[in-house]
């Protein structure tokens, strides 16, 4: 926290220097224009051309301080977004609130997981972890969690976090840039529409006329500078009005290539300053330099093929500017021109964008779980394995406050099942989403909550928290067999780390019992590895018959000075002590 709380102190001065400075470029540039307007009217006055020449050069000075005033303002914009970033990182962790988006339209009530283990929404994994500002990095970040990766890929992005959670500076300048495109999931949908619509050529007899029309123009201008016949002037009137005529044409078409295109031309010049950023970086990792390597198109950086293209969108925007229209086509076809550029673009560039544009949800995805790592000192990279062998030393949920929470250590060898028992409270379900979220994490090259981790990475299944779903008409027991039958269905394919938390709640004891021990039978049969917290007793005894594959452990409750005590410390054996009744009786419930 303490590099966040300088970089505060250190951002709010330098923004306070940028702020003076912009206020007197801006006093000065309206200072120099009402100058220019004073000389110009003494000029008209006196006739003396000293007035005229001081007022060009007010004019020019004009320009300059707004260039200045301009590079000025996107700088402070800038500073303002890197100090917002650092006073975030400080109010998260301090826990005071959580200023991240949530991904809850990425929530996905079906997938084997995301629900049960709270991958998104409020107070959510993904609200945590993301530090994106474009919806191409909210995009990959919640790809990436919906996901495990292949052992290879896991090992480069840990090298990649690694080499990332060191660069802060980068990172946050990276952040910064993604924040001001102030980008959205419409400006990225317009984006990859146009660029997925055919791009149909220009006729060749539009090709030739947006050459000859204007030849012709000027070619009759010049005519009439040097001969000052006046019957040029109705030739280049007639020209004017053809290629208006012209433009009207093909009006539609270039209408249809700007359509839903607002505020795209600075959404992707912000883009071609974040490929930029990626460009001029050294990187060591090779996930990283892959990445970087891949923003080379036809021996040219992405960055200028971007810039090339905003200033394209930005200049056929024209068209809706009704004046500056009616100049610039009726005497040299612009938009025509324009048009024929962007196609030309398109026809160049189209198949890279899309993965130009994906690399900077990449790279946002990677800063995020950077930050998750440079947050977290005391996290660690897990030891990834093939052998189906899954371990944690002191681990616990990275959400929990680190404070308060309480780290267990667990394996899943010799035996790969835990049968769990415990009362209520005393922290089974928080173990059980502690180690999905964990597996998750480290399933996708993560820093885990843990002192030490060794996993095999491997489809992470859940069965922990289903509700009545009015809308399909289903009840809570039939939504209950519907997981469980998607567990199943995917244990066919493969083996996967499954974690199930009091299934089968909706039907009797015996029903619930004997089909929960049905349940295991299966799940251990189809080589899963994980763990099942039960309240029934006699579900414990099915280790007896699979002693090397089952095992029980266990969250004890004690009673101390008339207080229920929990300690969350994971225990071997069957849980003994209850705490309902004693709960109920403190209470008044009995």
């Amino acid at each position: 926290m303490n590099s966040y709380q300088e970089k505060v102190i250190q951002y709010s001065e330098l923004l306070k220097k940028i702020n003076k400075r912009y206020n007197s470029i801006s006093i000065s540039r309206l200072l120099s224009i009402f100058l220019c307007l004073f000389l110009l009217f003494y000029y008209i006055k006196t006739n003396e051309i000293g007035y005229a020449a001081f007022a060009f050069l007010s004019f020019v000075g004009f320009i300059f301080l707004m260039r200045i005033h301009s590079r000025l303002s996107f700088e402070r914009e800038l500073v303002t977004a890197i100090l917002k970033i650092n006073e975030n990182e400080i109010a998260f962790l301090k826990r005071e609130k959580l200023p991240f988006e949530n991904g809850i339209e990425f929530n996905d009530f079906h997938h084997p997981y995301a629900y049960d283990l709270d991958i998104f929404g409020e107070h959510s994994l993904f609200q945590s972890l993301n530090r994106t500002a474009t919806f191409t990095g909210k995009k990959t970040l919640a790809s990436q969690l919906l996901d495990i990766l292949p052992n290879a890929v896991i090992l480069e992005n840990q090298e990649a976090i690694n080499e990332l959670k060191a660069k802060i500076d980068w990172r946050q300048d990276f952040l910064a840039l993604a924040t001001i495109s102030n980008d959205s999931k419409s400006s990225y949908d317009s984006i990859m529409h146009w660029n997925g619509a055919k791009n149909n050529k220009l006729k060749k007899v539009t090709i030739a006329l947006s050459i000859l029309m204007p030849t012709l123009f000027f070619g009759f201008l010049v005519a009439y500078l040097f001969t000052s016949k006046t019957m040029l002037l109705s030739y280049m009137t007639y020209v004017f009005i053809a290629n208006l005529v012209i433009l009207g044409q093909n009006f539609k078409r270039i209408q249809s290539e700007i359509a839903k295109a607002d505020n795209v031309d600075k959404i992707i010049k912000q883009y071609s300053l974040l490929v930029a950023k990626i460009e001029t970086e050294t990187f060591q990792s090779k996930k990283l330099i892959d990445l970087q390597q891949l923003l080379v198109s036809r021996n040219a950086k992405a960055s200028t093929h971007l810039k090339e293209l905003s200033e394209l969108f930005s200049r056929m925007d024209t068209i809706n500017n009704f004046v500056t229209s009616i100049v610039f086509n009726g005497t040299f076809l612009f938009n025509l021109h324009v048009l024929k550029s962007l196609l030309k673009w398109k026809e160049n560039y189209a198949p890279e964008l899309e993965k130009w544009i994906s690399i900077i949800g990449e790279f946002e995805a990677l800063n995020s779980l950077a930050n998750l790592a440079y947050n977290n000192p005391d996290f660690v990279f897990p030891e990834i394995n093939s052998d189906f062998k899954i371990g944690f030393k002191d681990l616990a949920h990275p959400l929990l406050n680190p404070i308060s929470r309480v780290g267990n250590d667990t394996h899943f060898y010799p035996e790969s099942f835990v049968i769990l028992t415990g009362s209520n409270m005393s922290g089974k379900s928080t173990f059980l989403r502690s180690l999905g979220v964990n597996m998750v994490l480290g399933g996708i090259g993560s820093v885990v909550c843990a002192t030490a981790a060794n996993i095999h990475p491997l489809p992470v299944l859940v069965s922990m928290r289903l509700s009545d779903s009015l809308s399909d008409s289903e009840s809570y027991f039939f939504a209950e067999i519907k997981r469980l039958k998607q567990i199943m269905d995917a244990l066919e394919e493969k083996p996967a780390f499954v974690l199930l938390d009091e299934i089968l709640r909706g039907t009797n004891s015996d029903d619930k019992r004997n089909g929960t021990i049905e349940v295991v039978k299966k799940i251990i049969a189809k080589k899963a590895i994980g763990a099942i917290a039960t309240h029934d007793i006699e579900v414990c005894l099915t280790t007896n018959e699979y002693p090397e594959t089952l095992t029980n452990q266990c969250f004890e409750v004690e009673i101390q000075n008339n207080e229920l005590h929990f300690d969350y410390k994971l225990r071997n054996g069957i849980c003994k002590n209850k705490s309902a009744t004693f709960l109920m009786q403190k209470m008044g419930v009995i």
